[in-house]
């Protein structure tokens, strides 16, 4: 029996220096869930993608990242949001421009919404473009374990208004 992946959201939209481009802020995001002892065992390409809800931000890149299981989902996400804050990551406004995003998306196939911990699948990963088209590249045919719908059906049920164009696998 597949183990259900471990999958987490990469994206950005502003620089941090020294990286000059938020393609470059994501390579070197993946380079530091490396760094931190994390086994990535798979990447999508990555995306280009308008901001949600629609602002005059800059556009998003963004990517998925598939893990080897972790013991606790909680300590991934604070792993995580250690490396967001090595690149400034400033969380105040919602959905405001950001340095660096890491989103928690799944955990194998854990259901989790307790006050304090990680709300798990991520809340919202079934209405984004932006998370489900990269997503699909790295676990194909994977199932959202609340809604009981794959990555591909999810797709499907996107609204037309969500543009996302796959810029590659070349690195920033």
């Amino acid at each position: 029996m597949m183990i259900p992946p471990v999958l987490v959201g990469v994206g950005s939209n502003l620089p941090f220096p020294p990286y000059m481009s938020p393609h470059a802020v994501c390579e070197a995001a993946i380079d530091a869930l490396a760094a931190a002892g994390l086994t990535i065992l798979n990447r999508s390409f990555w995306f280009e993608s308008a901001p949600v809800p629609a602002s005059d931000q800059p556009w998003f890149i963004n990517g998925v990242v598939s893990l080897s299981s972790l013991p606790d989902p909680a300590v991934l996400l604070a792993i995580l949001h250690r490396i967001e804050a090595r690149f400034s990551r400033v969380r105040g406004t919602l959905n405001a421009a950001r340095t660096l995003d890491l989103d928690l998306l799944a955990f194998g196939d854990r259901v989790m919404n307790r006050n304090g911990g990680p709300i798990l699948p991520h809340p919202r990963l079934h209405e984004r473009a932006f998370v489900l088209m990269p997503l699909a590249q790295v676990a194909p045919g994977w199932r959202h374990p609340s809604l009981g719908r794959t990555v591909e059906e999810m797709i499907t049920d996107l609204s037309p208004e969500q543009y996302v164009r796959m810029l590659g696998p070349e690195r920033g």
